[in-house]
């Protein structure tokens, strides 16, 4: 009986979703219109123009879609789908205004291209009609998503006892989506009525034979599953059927790019870097008198790092520390409110324009636009003691932005960081590096994506060191795995969340909780 309340409810909530999500793209698109048809007289009526104009907008709104995720409220948290959304409605605004503009240079209207006048004045008055809006839609969105979808029961199923507070943290982020109400070890003798009890499962890192089984357990009592991503299922995932003769099975190849897709990421690599680099030249230009103003020191920080076969390059970045801690060979994690960082420092780390210069390393070869993060030497061997498995990111190229570099924080756990690489790596397509391409502007307004690291309990905070023992580059920075097990980074949550308990005491607590 619950679960056919849940599909009638769902059922409701997809069609009235999908109402709001017609009706948000065609006000957009009649803002947009309406704006600019002050002074194109023109697009009042129908003609060639306005079809011609308006087929644009609509190809190019379906399009940033399917780059940006669109819509997607309930699912998401409302500050990531408002970003999508406005920068997926930017970006066809000017292709559109673009576009309209070129058609306006006839006999009857403007001999010659005309950027900068008064329909750009409209437009950004359309912008900023169309981000009242979205935020609007998001939040009524919201509103209407839980209410039809209340915040489902969590049973979480771990490995270990020490995983229980990582998961809490994280999924304490989203409190309208899951509410945790109980967690047990895979071993539990009551684990199948546990889990009938919940409404959603995660599973932490368990051996994979007991897995097998606890899924097969879930999909028996249709229960919807969380699994965290370990090697197998990020290989899996990404499979492709075959059927041998009459018998099914799953391809797995180890090569995922052919010699086309790695001529046409290395094309698009070398004209969208040189594009790039002549494009934010001014930029760059300011970026540097800032730096060298500030404190007379060296502009551009440079570093031995990690990229396909386990070949070393330079890589190149904007100096965002002190001179005498970018100077230092010994390099540890950056920390929250970091005092080794300059002022100039955070504001381009804020904005990732410290990475600029790395267009350089793509242009040389050395890097791709899409890739693993290169990481720092030292933070490799050590990662690779705790995580063989971090030897497969070096199946492709590194590179300046990805899975972990949109997704994860500067302070991600190693482990996620490899499973997102290796979910990129697996799951590698032309149309995927685009996609990501377009949503590494998403990661501007994320703030938390270059917060540092809380220092692990027995280590002092990151302090200012004296000439003669500077400290470490934060550039270069990469936690302890051992640190990171001790001491997981925590998340943004109201309260602490409660240590794992069993049997009575487990249930009791849940029944105070109702």
């Amino acid at each position: 009986m619950a679960i056919k309340t849940r599909s009638f409810h769902q059922v409701k909530s997809d069609l009235a979703i999908g109402a709001m999500t017609v009706l948000l793209y065609g006000m957009l698109a009649a803002v947009f219109f309406a704006c600019l048809s002050v002074p194109n007289i023109f697009l009042r009526h129908l003609n060639r123009t306005l079809a011609t104009t308006l087929l644009t907008f609509m190809v190019l709104i379906i399009a940033m879609h399917m780059v940006y995720g669109g819509y997607d409220v309930g699912r998401k948290k409302s500050k990531p789908v408002i970003s999508a959304l406005i920068i997926g409605t930017v970006i066809t605004d000017l292709v559109s205004y673009l576009q309209l503009e070129i058609m306006n240079v006839n006999d009857n209207y403007n001999d010659h291209l005309v950027l900068f006048g008064v329909d750009l004045l409209y437009l950004l008055l359309a912008m900023v009609l169309q981000v009242g809006l979205i935020i609007l839609f998001v939040r009524l969105g919201n509103d209407l998503y839980f209410h039809f979808h209340p915040p489902r029961s969590v049973l979480l199923i771990i490995g270990e006892a020490d995983q229980e507070l990582p998961l809490r943290a994280k999924i304490a982020r989203y409190q309208l989506q899951w509410t945790v109400t109980d967690c047990a070890l895979y071993t539990d003798p009551d684990l199948r009525q546990r889990i009938r009890a919940s409404e959603v499962v995660f599973l932490g890192q368990i051996p994979q034979t007991d897995k097998a089984l606890i899924l097969k357990q879930c999909y028996d009592l249709r229960k919807d599953i969380m699994c965290k991503a370990q090697l197998q299922e990020t290989i899996l995932c990404n499979s492709r059927p075959a059927i041998v003769d009459d018998a099914p099975f799953l391809e797995m190849e180890f090569f995922k790019m052919s010699f086309y897709q790695r001529a046409v990421k290395r094309l698009g690599d070398i004209f969208i870097s040189l594009f790039s680099l002549i494009l934010l030249s001014p930029l760059m230009g300011i970026i540097a008198l800032a730096i060298k103003a500030e404190d007379g020191g060296p502009v551009f920080f440079r570093q031995t790092r990690l990229t396909i076969r386990g070949w070393e390059f330079t890589i190149w970045k904007f100096r965002t520390m002190k001179v005498e801690a970018s100077l230092h060979d010994n390099q540890v994690s950056t920390a929250i409110h970091d005092p080794r960082i300059t002022r100039v420092g955070r504001l381009i780390r804020r904005f990732r324009m410290d990475e600029i210069p790395q267009f350089l390393n793509v242009l040389k070869g050395e890097m791709s636009l899409v890739g693993p993060r290169p990481e720092m030497l030292s933070n490799i061997e050590r990662y690779k003691e705790s995580y063989p498995d971090f030897a497969y990111r070096e199946k492709m190229k590194a590179g300046i932005t990805g899975y972990a570099q949109i997704e994860g924080r500067y302070n991600t756990t190693p482990e996620d960081k490899l499973m997102l690489d290796l979910m990129y790596i697996e799951s590698f397509s032309i149309w995927l590096d685009i996609k990501l391409l377009m949503r590494t502007a998403t990661v501007i307004f994320k703030r938390d994506s270059t917060q540092g690291f809380v220092p692990a309990p027995g280590k002092k905070p990151v302090d200012t060191a004296p000439q003669d023992a500077p400290s470490a580059p934060a550039e270069a920075a990469g936690p302890d795995p051992a640190a990171e097990k001790a001491a997981p980074g925590p998340a943004a949550e109201p309260q602490p969340p409660e240590p794992m308990s069993t049997g009575n005491s487990q249930r009791r607590r849940r029944s105070e909780n109702r």
